[in-house]
Formats: structure tokens, sequence, C-alpha cells
């Protein structure tokens, strides 16, 4: 059990800081661009104070403060306790009330709050400041002890669960215990003595778990409850949420102390989340749930069914024109659709949280579209703001292929959570669905309801199922944001976690069973549903056309077929920057000469079989030519290690030798001549065609044969030979005498001349710092840059994946360098590539094929860097596209 202890001592400082920011009252201390100080919350408790809206008083602890005590080992700077006690005060006057005073209390709430959105951050601690003595002074205010002790009982079940680490079940188990006891279903239908006897069960669990008294002393809780905040910046799951999602720079969390408002004090009052519009499908129209006599964390949490927001306009019609004009006044204020908790107390309506709503890709598109269209925003704000890269791949998600063919197969349906199609075998943990998705296997978590500790099994699956909770719970929004499908509060199915089984009453389903889940519908399937590819909308269309028009860096697609290259094509591709010719080779009519041209004894038996291969290699070349019409393709030459097309097991080994018509033993001495202990530094990339010029003159006639027969007038067809794994100038001069001197065979054999272009792909270092005399050669560079990070960093990609997690995990690098470019490193022997080689050709075309091309902050870096193009896979054309735009529009900015 983890314990957190309150500081009492703090070190100096030199110079005077402010470590508190208040706000509400007709004061705002801080604004919405101060989200890196105030985290996301705090800055927009600020912004709302200050522009009127009606916010309970507060203040805000810097994420400064977080960083200090974090680097402290819990100590507090110098001043704090001082300015957090003065913020105390400042509440005390907005609200006419005394912290700790039994006869006029003052209650606030205690949350933290990134500057990003953190669902692995610490939940909230609700009704700080009740003891004995001042839960009955509640009761005498409110005239309403029912009221006075559920708040209490709720304090101590999150003050025990929260700050100190206990279990939260065995809190859930007495409160089930006493409501089996009274003969009641729900936690409402327990009254004011049932409550006060909960609490005292509820005081003996903390006291029994943790060795001590629960804390009577108001400041001692406010205290700890802090400290549990800072705390909570280095927990596991906060930790976890933030490499899963690349988020690094952040300072710490902030910490938010605000009055406290009720939900709770009878049927006029409630508590509710709502989004501005539809964060499922982007409709301009409110969106949410409430809960009436509930407090904040009932929504959220799953414990009750919440009703739709519609009923509200119904139950509290002015209430609900109220909320329509404050959603309506923050969107157009932030310029974006809002995310917004809400509390009514006894009729009266209070703000107590704004924040850009979490949205799917679609959503996203459709509000980017009509906020523009509305005059909401421009379109390069639109841009920059409202769609997320992460948003353009979920539109890229596939759908199940026959929407209306499985309903014999429904086991349930619940609430359409987080749309798309997901299809995997049954995990109901989330340890499980991390090692399973480890080692292969797609999984759906299966939840009773998840929770931030869940992060780490939520991200590793392919789809999440949970049998309680609301369109707004936990599993809802991490989902939403992730793009992950997700059915929620599916009461149609009971979960067995302990048996590992859910069931609808008909069928049960084991762990490891095969189901599919429907997040746009709800539907639960059972069995392994047909998935087919998402189809693009016009609005989707129209949004990357405003991209495209900002974008200053050229995106092409890695494409090896002409199918690929026609879905880079619709995707948005302008070319293809890399085409890997060994892909071509495999095949039954193909793989067969290719390997009697390996395996031959001489020059001429390597020239017959290449010859053979030639009419295949000038087709798939004329394929990629006629589906690119025009456009640039740029082809790498034959660059993996002979090995590679060789077969290792000895049966195949027999097979391959009755086909050449050759002695098993010769085929087995042959290819053990191939083997090489480290092939990826072997004898591959421009070195095979510097031992066997015969390769190169192959692929080069097939390329430009094939550009002579597929260009036209209108299509002319420029080839871009691209010969790998350059390392000195000699080599690379070796294959462009090759090349040129075949180009001047086939014009003059032809008849016909096409341009073309020979170039180079970076990706040796060596070759990086001596770009500037490659380049005197070279008509373009292309930066491999999964080799190149392989070869800078020494870190093989096949095994690097057994350590660079523990490397990221434990803050050793900031990210997989496979994954997004480390720029710090591999970024700089692009730069100097790049700087060096346009000091001699200032023109130089210079672009990065590795599927870096497709990471946001790697073409940020490519934006910066003043590259041409990125390349990247073509299911990643928009993501590049849409991150070239906004890397252009942070520059205006």
């Amino acid at each position: 059990m983890a314990t957190t202890t309150a500081q009492d001592v703090s070190v100096p400082r030199e110079a005077s800081t402010t470590w508190v920011y208040r706000f509400g009252n007709g004061r705002s201390d801080g604004s919405k661009d101060q989200k890196a100080l105030l985290g996301g919350k705090g800055a927009n408790l600020s912004e709302m104070s200050g522009i009127g809206l009606p916010v309970p008083p507060g203040y805000t602890i810097t994420t400064e403060a977080c960083e200090y005590v974090v680097e402290h080992d819990g100590t507090w700077p110098d001043e704090l306790d001082d300015q957090v006690r003065a913020g105390i005060r400042h509440v005390e006057e907005a609200m006419g009330r005394t912290f700790g005073d039994p006869e006029n209390p003052l209650l606030v709430s205690v949350r933290s709050g990134a500057a990003l959105s953190m669902p692995g951050m610490m939940d909230s601690v609700l009704n700080l400041g009740l003891n004995d003595q001042v839960v009955e002074g509640i009761a005498r205010q409110t005239g309403n002890e029912r009221f006075a002790y559920d708040a209490y009982r709720r304090l101590i079940d999150m003050f025990g669960d929260v700050v100190v680490g206990i279990d939260r079940e065995k809190f859930e188990h007495a409160i089930t215990s006493m409501k089996e006891e009274r003969g009641v279903e729900n936690d409402i239908d327990l009254n004011a003595n049932d409550l006060r006897e909960l609490v005292d069960r509820y005081k003996a669990i903390y006291r029994k778990e943790t060795g001590r008294m629960f804390p009577d002393d108001p400041w001692q809780q406010l205290r700890f409850a802090i400290d549990a905040v800072f705390g909570s910046w280095t927990n596991e799951r906060a930790v976890k949420y933030r490499e899963i999602n690349s988020i690094t720079g952040l300072k710490g969390t902030a910490v938010n102390v605000q009055a406290m408002v009720y939900g709770n004090m009878g049927e006029d009052s409630g508590t509710g989340v709502c989004f501005t519009r539809n964060p499922a499908t982007g409709e301009n129209k409110l969106y949410g749930e409430f809960l009436l006599n509930a407090q904040g964390e009932d929504v959220v949490a799953g414990i009750r069914t919440p009703k739709d927001i519609k009923e509200l306009d119904r139950l509290m019609p002015e209430i609900y024109a109220e909320l329509q004009e404050h959603t309506t006044r923050l969107e157009r204020h932030y310029g974006n659709m809002q995310d917004i908790e809400f509390t009514v107390q006894q009729g009266e309506l209070f703000i107590l949280q704004t924040r850009d709503g979490k949205r799917t890709g679609p959503a996203a598109i459709r509000i980017a579209v009509e906020m523009v269209d509305e005059g909401l925003t421009s379109e390069s704000d639109a841009v920059r703001d409202l769609v997320e890269p992460g948003h353009v791949e979920q539109l890229l998600h596939p759908r199940f292929k026959n929407e209306n063919g499985y309903a014999e197969k429904v086991l349930g349906t619940g609430l359409p959570a987080s749309p798309g199609a997901a299809v995997g075998r049954v995990v109901f943990t989330a340890d499980d669905a991390e090692e399973w998705n480890q080692r292969g296997e797609s999984v759906i978590l299966v939840r009773v309801e998840t929770s931030p500790e869940d992060v780490g099994g939520m991200d590793a699956a392919e789809g999440i199922l949970t049998s309680r909770g609301g369109m707004t719970s936990h599993a809802a929004v991490v989902a939403r944001g992730w793009g992950t499908p997700c059915v929620a509060g599916c009461d149609d199915i009971v979960v067995n976690a302990q048996r590992k089984t859910f069931t609808n009453g008909e069928v049960t389903v084991q762990e490891g069973d095969w189901i599919s889940i429907n997040g746009s519908t709800g539907e639960v399937i059972l069995g392994k549903q047909p998935l087919v590819d998402p189809e693009l909308s016009g609005e989707f269309s129209r949004f990357m056309t405003w991209a495209d028009d900002l974008r200053t860096l050229g995106v092409r697609a890695n494409a090896d077929t002409p199918e690929d290259a026609r879905q880079a094509l619709e995707f948005g591709a302008e070319g293809i920057g890399l085409a890997r010719t060994e892909h071509m080779f495999f095949g039954d009519d193909r793989i067969a000469k290719m390997q009697r041209m390996i395996l031959a004894d001489s020059e001429e038996e390597r020239r017959d079989a290449l010859e053979a291969l030639l009419p295949f290699q000038r087709e798939d070349f004329a394929g990629l030519f006629q589906a690119m019409k025009g456009r640039p393709v740029t082809i790498r030459l034959l660059d993996p290690p002979l090995h590679e097309f060789l077969p290792h097991d000895a049966e195949e080994q027999e097979v391959l030798a009755e086909r050449l018509e050759m002695p098993v033993r010769r085929v087995r001495e042959k290819i053990e001549q191939h083997a090489e202990m480290n092939p990826m530094l072997g004898h591959r990339g421009c070195r095979l065609g510097v031992t066997h010029a015969e390769i190169t003159e192959m692929q080069a006639r097939a390329i430009l044969e094939a550009a002579i027969d597929v260009s036209t007038d209108d299509a002319p067809v420029r080839p871009e030979i691209m010969v790998p794994l350059v390392s000195t100038k000699a080599e690379f001069d070796h294959q462009r005498s090759v090349i040129d001197e075949v180009a001047a065979a086939v014009f003059e054999e032809r008849g016909k001349e096409v341009q073309y272009r020979v170039g180079t792909m970076i990706e040796i270092p060596r070759a990086a710092l001596r770009a500037g005399e490659i380049a005197e050669a070279a008509d373009f560079f292309s930066f491999g840059t999964n080799d190149l990070t392989q070869m800078t960093f020494g870190f093989s990609r096949d095994d690097a994946g057994r350590f660079l997690p523990y490397y990221v995990q434990e803050n050793l690098l900031p990210a997989d360098p496979f994954q997004t470019l480390d720029q710090e490193g591999v970024g700089e022997m692009v730069s100097i590539g790049t700087n060096r080689g346009r000091k001699v050709k200032p023109k130089l075309q210079v672009g990065i094929c590795g599927e870096h091309g497709g990471d946001p902050a790697s073409v940020k870096f490519c934006h910066d860097t003043d590259l041409d193009y990125v390349s990247c896979s073509p299911f990643r054309v928009p993501i590049a596209r849409l991150a070239a735009a906004q890397a252009v529009t942070e520059d205006d900015r």
C-alpha cells in the first residue's frame, strides 16, 4: 500500500516566486495561454473566470511547484505554504465561509491538471475539510443531515483511495454490504443514520489499512492531497500514459484547489458533462450526460447510469437554456469544440471545467469544416488546431464488411462510445492485453469499467468493451482520443473478471474466444467478422485541400506495386519516394530465376538468369509509371544481401536443387558461401552493384525501357534511380557510370530518350559527412532514416526491441528512435548531409524515405530542415500532409 507523507520543511529560495494563481469572485491571475504553467484545467478556470462565467472560486498551484517538489524529494519550496494559505483566504472571502470552521464551514476539492489531458493522473478528492465537527456544521447549515454524511463518506473513500492508496474495493465492499443489510439497491436509498454508520466503517478500514486514524485536521488533509497530486506525476500509470502518447517536455502537473459546490443536495441539484458538439460524429448539437442528486465523479465513474443531456431541458429548462448560452460562448471564445463539466446546486448553475474536447477522426473533420463555414475559425486555424494527425489516421481504420449480416451473432448492445470496428480475442485484464499483444495476438479488452491504471492494456487492445459506464466514462473518453473502437455500458452482458468470462445469459464467452465489436453501433458480436477499408468523405477531401494549400513540404509514398501506388494517389501522394525492387523478386515464377542468378557459377550464367528476370522488372516498373501518371518515381536498386532470397530450410533446399537440376550438396555449399556474420553491414546495396555490375545493368535497363514504353507527351516519365548504401563518392561514381552507359545503349536501341536522374540513398553516417563530395555527381539525396538510425546508434532494428522500451521507460531516450526521428543525433546527420550537399548544388533535391516520413514530429523536423519531401507508407500519407501543413501554421504562430 502506497502512502504519501506531508512535509513541513521548506527550502529557502533567493528570490520570491509566484507559486499560486487565484481565480473567481472577479479575479483572474492567469489565462488560457498559460497551460504550461497552470495546466490545462487551471488555465481554463482562470480564463472562464476572467470572461465572467459562474466558476467556483479557487486557486492553482503551478507546474513549476510540482517540478520543484519532485526534484527535491517531496520538499516544498519556500513561500508555497504561505501562498497556499493565502489562496484559501481568497476562497473564504469569496464564499463567505471559513475552512475548518464547524459553524460556517468551507469545503474544497483538489484536482490535478497538467498542460495536456492525461487519464493517468491522480483522480479528484472532493469535500476536503470535513471532520466529525465540520460534518455536523454542514448538516445544520444545509438542514440536510443525509447530504452531510454522504459527503463525508465520499471524502474518506476518495482520500483513502487517491491519497494514501487503499484499494477502493474495500470501501465498495463496505457500502455494498450495508445496502444488502438494509435491503436497498442504490446508494441514494441509504438514509442519514446509515451513512453516519458507514462513515465509521470507512474510518475503520482507513485505520486498518494505514495504521493511522483518518486525519481530522483540514489543513493536514489539504497538505496530504496536494502532495498526492505532485506525487501522481511520477506514478506508473501517468508515466505509461506519457510513454504511449510520446508526451515529453512538461514540468509536471498543476494542482487546482476550488470551493465545493454540490450536485447531491436534492432533486433540484445535479452534475454532468457535456460537449458543445457530438464528439463521435461532429454534429453541431449539445451532447452529454447528467445525473440528478449526484456529485462530480458519479457521471464519469459509471457508478450510476446517467441521463441524456436533452432530458435536462425537460427537467430544468431554465438551467438548460443557461447551460447552452455558456457552452456556445465558450466554443466561440476558444474557437474549438469544448468538453465542459457543470454542477447545479439547488437551482444555481456552476461551470467547473472546460477544455478542448477529445473527438473521433470523423468528428474532427466535420467540426473543422463546419466551424469554418460558420465563421468561427479560419481554414489555417482549423488545420492547426482542430484536427490532429491521429484523427486522420482514425479515418483509415477498417469497418465490418457486412454491417447487417451478423444480427444472429449479436451478444448484446451497449453505447457506441468510439466508432470503428475491431476484432480480437477476449482478455479481462490490462496486463493480459499487453502480454498477449506483445506475442502478436489481437485482443479485445473486456472490463466491468476501466480506470487510469488500465491505460497500457487499453493501448495494446484492438478494441474495448465495458459492461458499465456512459458515453463520457473513462473508457469512452480515452478510446475516442486514441481512435480505438469502444462499446461502453453494455448491460446486456455480465462480466466475471475472476473467472475470465462474460455472458449474456445464453452464451458464455471465455478468455481467448474471438469477438468483434462495432464502436459505431454499440454491438458486441460473437466470432470474427470480416473487415473492409473505410471510405473518405468529401469533407475530408476539402479539409486536406486546405492542408495542401498551406504546406511547403512535398509528400510522397513508399510503394512497390501498382496497387500500392494507386492507394497512395488516393491518399494524396505526389509521387513515389521509394520503390523497393527487392520486393519484386518473390513469387514462384520469379524467385526461381532470382535464385538461379545468385547461385550461378559464372558471370555468363548470371547474365542469362538476369535476362530472364528483365521482362518481369520492366513490367513492374511500367506498372508503377502508369499508376503515377507522370509523377516522380524513385526506384531503389537492389539493396538487401542475396542470402535473403535463398532457402535455409533443408527441405526447401532440396526442392531448389531439383528445380535448378543441381546436386543438393552443391546447392547447400553455395548457400553457405553467401552466409554472412552481419549481413546488414555486409555484401548488400551498392556493394552488390560494384561486384556484380550486371545486376545494376539489368535493373537500369528495365527502368529506362519501361519509362520509354509508358512515357507520353501529356505524362512524360522521368525516373529517379537511387543507388543504396553509398559510403564513398567512388562507389556512387562506379554505379552512375554503369547506369549512364546502359541509358545511352537503351536510347540508341529504342531511338527515343527520357529524362532520368541518378541519386543516392544516404543511410551511412560517412555518406552524410562526405555529402559535399557525393553531391558533385548525384542528382538527388534521399535519407534512408531507418538504416541511418541503425548505423548512427549502433542499434540493430531486429534486436533493439528487446531493450528500447526499457530505455524509453527509464528516460534514457525520449522515444523509440525507429518510430520518431532522433533529431539530436540522426537528425544532425540529415542536416549536415543536406547542408553540405546543397553547398555544392544549391538546388539539390533532398527527401527522406524511412517510416519516419509518416511521424508528425519527424515531419516537422523535415520542414524545419528545409527538405523537399518526405515519403512514407500509403496509409500514412494523409498524416504526413496534415503534419507538414501544421508545421507551417506553427511557424506562423
